[in-house]
């Protein structure tokens, strides 16, 4: 699904010479290169507060912690998502509350929205599915009326922009209160290990963030709240600062992929080519099919026949997966979602397809779908 080699052969002197500098210096933890990807990230954002973390899941928990959300109180967010989203927010003993997505774009359906918010409401975690945003001029608005915060879910849409009504542009996770990321290997800024970071423009949300992730100290050891230990290591700094000045160049290739990809299905009437929203580019993350009246495994199955991968994005809804069965939802509750989670396949998608590569892949769906 990502040729992560092919790559790191193409950087490859850049990200040798970023780690042997790390190793030279032997500050490893919180070391310059942390500092120097954290400023160079903050200006490509155009955000004030980059707080690098270990991971995205520690991001989204750590954003949460900043609120100092209660037991009891309601986040919203979606079912169609990897559950890292949703997870911590049970983990921290808030309650979960789901919408239904759109069935162009998969991101959250703003009609859904306000329906969803009671008195015990406190946040909306929206999330940028598959590499484009969801509408966030309209949940910031909703979020407004409501007193909510917003903790923008931007994983897989890292240097997505977002286009305003009124003509301006922010890039995505620095529209809400707090944006989260993570710098996974297969992410479109992934790093060798695992990474994440969080982004604010809130001074005030930024200290607590920068306390929560080191134990709740502001002070060395004189700890100010309880905190966790998530750090983004010297090592995946340096490798993320090489890879920060190729990401809009991999954006471009993706879409290049994506452009193939439409090109070899628009039409099919058993494929539906992924949607674009008009207020957000995509920087396809993932490239992802709506199947119509096909045997979606057998498709799979005959793709790995020929070396071809394919993921299924997300095979089972939140709202139905065992750890979160609740008495309050049930199988027909978000009817897209559950459509989706049965019909939706991923192609390879990654900075690095040739037209060999995508003229394989694409004859490869075809016979099956046209057969």
């Amino acid at each position: 699904m990502v040729d992560l080699r092919s790559q790191y052969l193409s950087i490859k002197t850049e990200i040798d010479h970023g780690i042997q500098e790390v190793i030279d210096s032997c500050a490893f933890i919180n070391g310059p290169a942390v500092k120097s990807f954290q400023e160079d990230l903050e200006k490509y954002l155009q955000c004030k507060h980059v707080i690098p973390c270990a991971n995205g899941t520690d991001a989204l928990q750590v954003s949460m912690m900043a609120l100092d959300l209660k037991p009891g109180d309601e986040i919203i967010s979606v079912s169609f998502t990897f559950i890292a989203t949703v997870e911590v927010i049970s983990l921290l003993g808030l309650t979960p509350v789901f919408v239904d997505v759109d069935p162009g774009t998969f991101n959250l359906d703003i009609t859904k929205l306000e329906q969803a918010i009671t008195s015990k409401t406190k946040a909306i975690v929206p999330v940028h599915l598959f590499g484009q945003c969801a509408p966030m001029e309209e949940i910031m608005k909703i979020a407004k009326k409501h007193n909510l915060y917003v903790i923008e879910d931007a994983a897989q849409a890292i240097g997505a922009d977002y286009y305003f009504s009124d003509g301006t542009t922010k890039k995505a996770g620095t529209i809400g209160h707090i944006g989260c990321t993570s710098f996974f290997p297969s992410k479109n800024l992934g790093c060798y290990g695992d990474g994440g970071a969080i982004f604010t423009n809130d001074d005030v949300l930024a200290k607590e963030l920068r306390i929560i992730v080191n134990h709740g100290m502001a002070i060395r050891y004189y700890h100010d709240r309880i905190g966790v230990n998530s750090r983004l290591d010297s090592i995946q700094a340096a490798i993320l600062k090489v890879k920060l000045q190729h990401l809009d160049e991999y954006a471009s290739k993706r879409n290049q992929a994506a452009a193939y990809y439409d090109k070899a299905f628009s039409g099919n009437p058993k494929l539906k080519v992924p949607t674009r929203f008009s207020r957000s580019n995509h920087v396809f993350h993932q490239y992802t099919l709506l199947a119509k009246d096909i045997d979606r495994k057998g498709l799979v199955d005959w793709l790995a026949s020929r070396e071809v991968p394919a993921m299924i994005y997300y095979p089972v809804p939140l709202h139905l997966q065992k750890t979160f069965k609740d008495t309050r939802y049930k199988a027909g509750d978000f009817p897209v979602t559950e459509a989706l989670s049965e019909s939706v396949f991923s192609l390879p998608m990654h900075t690095e397809l040739d037209d060999e590569q995508l003229e394989h892949i694409t004859t490869s769906v075809l016979e099956f779908v046209n057969r």
